[in-house]
């Protein structure tokens, strides 16, 4: 769905981006808040209210991902889709670089290598626009800030995507009803279909996103991981294809350089899960074996003990009980 989305937004023309993006937060809104009712998971609203940190946090969230939101919008309809689309293409190398960043965190060399590759590819894409891809960039970056903003905040999707429209609603509705004032809102005013469709955006928008928490907790998160690039294929390969935009030498050299970098990327991740899942399947045989070792011991012992009551060996008092009932098999 993700993918394929570029095909919706073109089709809430005439109105403009900024007001598809505007109804896109009120209606999500509205629709979340249907599948929160219906699911009764309403009990973290208190505690989001209690934590002013948290609402700060959520407001970040809000405010970034409405640039993003707005951006996608924008480029989609303004014939900038294989440009968006290389957003989502170097988002986890993006997201990569914040890590070591923000959160101090270390790099494998192949994480390194791929970060390196990333870059250079971002040198090729500005040489052959004549400008930095500054669509993809910005996508990327806030894209990526707002997944680490959500990481600090540590909500669910569906309650995050909550909060945060609610903060984004009065805004949005208070823009909407300014158009509305000026004579200038397109919804109503091209038919129930183009209404209907800008009512769709809430679930264009919530669907995926509920979706996806759904496969966040059934799916390995190697294969989830995976599977996010399709989205941003989907969405090359409309901008090529469907839309017919150019793709000159460069820009062939510089999304080659991309998926080089990911490909290293997916590489490292798939080794370095491959390796954390055996070494945690030998930690497991290790305490098997040990924990029989432990329990073994006692009864060892016991028959240590008991042995020289018989007045026999050891192996002479093991086979006496066995022999003789064998010896009267009808008894």
């Amino acid at each position: 769905m993700w993918g394929l989305v570029p095909l919706f937004w073109p089709l809430l023309k005439p109105a403009g981006a900024v007001e598809i993006l505007a109804h896109r937060m009120v209606w999500s809104l509205l629709f979340v808040g249907i599948a929160l009712l219906a699911l009764r998971r309403w009990g973290w609203i208190p505690e989001l209210a209690r934590s002013p940190r948290k609402l700060g946090l959520i407001t970040l969230a809000a405010t970034v991902i409405t640039v993003n939101w707005g951006l996608y919008i924008w480029s989609v309809n303004t014939g900038h889709v294989v440009e968006a689309s290389l957003g989502y293409f170097i988002n986890p190398l993006v997201t990569i670089a914040l890590g070591v960043l923000v959160l101090k965190e270390r790099l494998r060399p192949a994480q390194w290598a791929a970060v390196g590759v990333g870059f250079s590819a971002v040198l090729v894409l500005a040489v052959g626009y004549g400008r930095p891809p500054w669509i993809s960039l910005t996508l990327a970056f806030s894209f990526a800030l707002y997944g680490l903003v959500k990481k600090k905040v540590n909500l669910g999707g569906l309650e995050s995507l909550a909060a945060e429209t609610a903060v984004q609603f009065l805004p949005a509705l208070g823009y909407l009803v300014w158009l509305g004032t000026r004579g200038t809102l397109a919804f109503g005013s091209h038919g129930a279909g183009h209404t209907a469709l800008l009512a769709a955006t809430g679930l264009v928008t919530a669907v995926p996103l509920v979706c996806f928490g759904a496969a966040a907790i059934r799916v390995p998160l190697s294969t989830l991981g995976l599977l996010q690039y399709l989205a941003p294929t989907f969405q090359f390969l409309l901008g090529v294809v469907y839309f017919h935009e150019e793709m000159p030498p460069e820009r062939w050299a510089g999304f080659s350089l991309v998926w080089l970098a990911l490909t290293i990327l997916t590489w490292d991740a798939l080794r370095t899960a491959r390796k954390s899942r055996a070494a945690v399947e030998a930690a497991v045989s290790a305490a098997l074996t040990e924990t029989a070792r432990a329990e073994a011991a006692p009864a060892e012992t016991a028959l240590t003990e008991t042995a020289p009551a018989t007045g026999h060996t050891g192996g002479e008092a093991g086979a006496a009980p066995v022999s003789a009932p064998s010896a009267q098999p009808g008894r």
